[in-house]
């Protein structure tokens, strides 16, 4: 190609320009900003300031945190109009050994579906034939693990089966079995049987098989396998749990989110359907996130987890209101009755009605629920005002140390109607900049009226948040340390949503992702964590001074040590500029007892890199010994980066 004189003079001219722009953006990005801190001067932060938010999505408890192995163990997922289909399940034979289908034969009222069994082969093949299921998305067996394996049976006949995990979702070899033979006693139509079943190798794609080589008809119901090793033997998947309670949670809102509206009324969670004996929980429609879940991780196991990760419960309840239909405020009463007994059955006497159904499960003494959330993002539809004024009353009437929570959105203006604290949700769409300085919202929200709580928030969209992005992260944490600024007035605030099944990605990004055996945290989890001792903490005054506060924000605060009670300074510093920061450090007011054990903490990479079952701590935080520590520092803060400054 050829080039003119004037097209050459022209390109010297383009390059000249270009290289000073980025020799401004080197300099931008290389300046020192300055950050002023006095210790002597603070306020407290609330206790419940960072907490998180469990919802029934992407399989988060169904195939997830709620250790059942057995999708759909009752045969409810079809429908009740017969023969239903009875998937995952499959059939084990031909259709001259087995016919299978099911029937309203159960001997639980409220789940009537049971699947029948007809064995027409007389020489049975050499393993039987039968069904099998394949878990959600193969079951996790591990060799010398424990499991308990529950169905009821009813037969024309003596039962002679063989209930074995089995490798590829059930169609491979075997890794543990039990043979039951039981006669047939007259009298009793359904039978329980529990069995211990010890695995002899392991898979994390395994599945589950009922077989048998006699001919006759069984009818099978409630099919459940667990591991005997769950959370404190409450049914949770422990590295789950163990994943959460490294976040050290405030509290736990619980059970949604969407999935307490429902599409239709008709499938919205409703507690009383989710508590009393698993094989008698009715179980329902996802209809909102697509999936069929047996309830077994109900009301009452919410309740549980927030106790056992110490954790303070909130409730969320349907107020008569579904993202389809609308109750009517003349005929809300109903669901208001329900939610009273909902707060009976979660802190009630053991005497009361209520009350004495959870000490019947297990938990005679009241859960500590202090918290209700009436609905989910609601606010503005035809009938939320009319009812939440009634849901208001009656709750206030019967429990007036009752904190409520609105649906409504007060940070722009008063609400016209009471509550305790009030709902705010965030998601912008691969937009971190407006979520980096989002928290500036609250900066002139009047103090005089209730409490935000932001009760969800992340960066979503599939070109920067994807699955869970450095820079999605990055951006969250400079949210996080404006809602530090802000926590005169913000109370507690949590990421959405917490869990995700990764065969069922339904929402994009979560915290924690995890498969049959594995898991990991996002950037979005490790961002969390390294938030996690501001609750209750001293949020201290300093300046900032920088050039381009969207994308550098910095926080400093007083932490007591729970072990030895010492006080320690903590500095956060979120940078998203590509470039690394020289920050100046200037403290007043505190004196160090330990300075030479100070440390650095820092979460960096690539702004797109994400975690993965292949690289789980690609993005992690890293400690290392902080370099000069004192009272006037300097810190070299690298390019996307969050930074965790502890003096002793």
């Amino acid at each position: 190609m050829v080039f003119s004189k004037s097209c050459s003079s022209f390109l010297r001219l383009c390059l000249i320009i270009v290289s000073f722009i980025a020799f401004q953006c080197n300099a931008d990005g290389g300046q020192t900003s300055t950050l002023v801190v006095n210790a002597a001067q603070g306020r407290p932060m609330p206790d419940t300031l960072f907490g998180v938010f469990y919802e029934e999505i992407n399989h988060a408890g169904a195939g997830g945190l709620w250790s059942e192995l057995v999708n759909n163990r009752g045969f409810e997922a079809g429908g009740k109009k017969m023969p239903s289909n009875f998937a995952p399940w499959t059939i084990v034979g031909t259709e001259t050994t087995i016919h299978v289908e099911t029937e309203l034969s159960s001997c639980f009222e409220r789940n009537k579906v049971a699947l029948r069994m007809d064995v027409l082969c007389d020489n049975c093949p050499f393993d039987g034939v039968g069904i099998s299921n394949p878990g959600y998305w193969g079951m996790n067996i591990v060799k010398g693990k424990k499991y308990k394996v529950v169905f009821y049976y009813s037969s024309t006949g003596p039962l002679d089966l063989t209930v074995s995990f089995r490798d590829g979702q059930g169609g491979g070899a075997i890794l543990g079995s039990s043979h039951i033979i039981k006669p047939n006693k007259k009298g009793a139509k359904w039978k329980k049987i529990e069995s211990i079943i010890t695995a002899s190798a392991s898979s994390p794609n395994a599945g589950i098989t009922l077989r048998t080589t006699k001919k006759g008809t069984i009818w099978l119901d409630q099919v459940s396998a667990m591991p005997q090793d769950t959370y404190k033997g409450h049914g949770f998947r422990t590295d789950l749990v163990e994943m959460v309670q490294k976040l050290k949670p405030a509290f736990l809102r619980f059970p949604g989110g969407c999935f307490v509206e429902g599409v239709t009324l008709r499938n919205a969670f409703r507690w009383k359907e989710s508590v009393g004996p698993w094989e008698e929980r009715a179980g329902h429609f996802n209809d909102i996130w697509k999936y069929w879940t047996d309830d077994g991780l109900g009301f009452y196991e919410g309740l549980l987890l927030a106790e056992d990760v110490n954790a303070t419960p909130i409730w969320v309840f349907n107020n008569g209101i579904s993202h389809t239909d609308e109750i009517d405020t003349k005929d809300i009463q109903p669901f208001v009755q329900e939610a009273l007994d909902g707060i009976e059955f979660a802190r009630g006497p053991s005497s009361s009605k209520w009350g004495s159904l959870r000490a019947s499960m297990g938990h005679p003494e009241p859960f500590v629920l202090k918290y209700v959330a009436i609905g989910n993002e609601d606010c503005g539809l035809k009938n939320y005002l009319g009812n939440y004024l009634v849901f208001h009353k009656e709750i206030r009437k019967y429990y007036p140390d009752i904190l409520m929570i609105s649906n409504c959105d007060a940070s722009r203006k008063p609400l016209d109607h009471p509550a305790d604290l009030y709902d705010y949700h965030i998601y912008p769409v691969d937009d971190v900049h407006m979520m980096f300085t989002n928290a500036e919202v609250f900066d002139h929200t009047p103090r005089n009226g209730p409490k935000a709580f932001v009760s969800e928030y992340a960066l979503i969209g599939a070109n920067i948040a994807r699955h869970g992005t450095l820079i999605g992260g990055l951006s969250e944490a400079g949210f996080l340390i404006g809602l530090e600024r802000n926590s005169d007035h913000v109370a507690m605030a949590a990421y959405a949503p917490l869990f995700v099944n990764a065969n069922d990605r339904v929402w994009n990004p979560d915290a924690i992702v995890f498969s049959s055996n594995q898991v990991y945290g996002t950037p979005s989890y490790w961002v969390t964590y390294l938030f996690k001792e501001s609750n209750g903490a001293t949020f201290l005054n300093s300046t900032l001074q920088t050039t381009d506060p969207g994308t550098l924000a910095a926080s400093a605060i007083l932490v007591k040590d729970p072990q030895n009670k010492n006080t320690y300074l903590k500095i956060k510093i979120a940078n998203m500029r590509k470039t690394q920061v020289d920050f100046k450090i200037s403290i007043q007011g505190f004196a160090s007892k330990n300075l030479k054990g100070s440390t650095k903490t820092v979460l960096t990479g690539n702004e797109l890199d994400e975690n993965s079952f292949a690289e789980p701590k690609k993005i992690a935080p890293q400690t290392s010994p902080l370099q000069n520590p004192g009272n006037e520092m300097n810190v070299i803060v690298q390019p996307t980066s969050l930074t965790i400054l502890d003096m002793f």
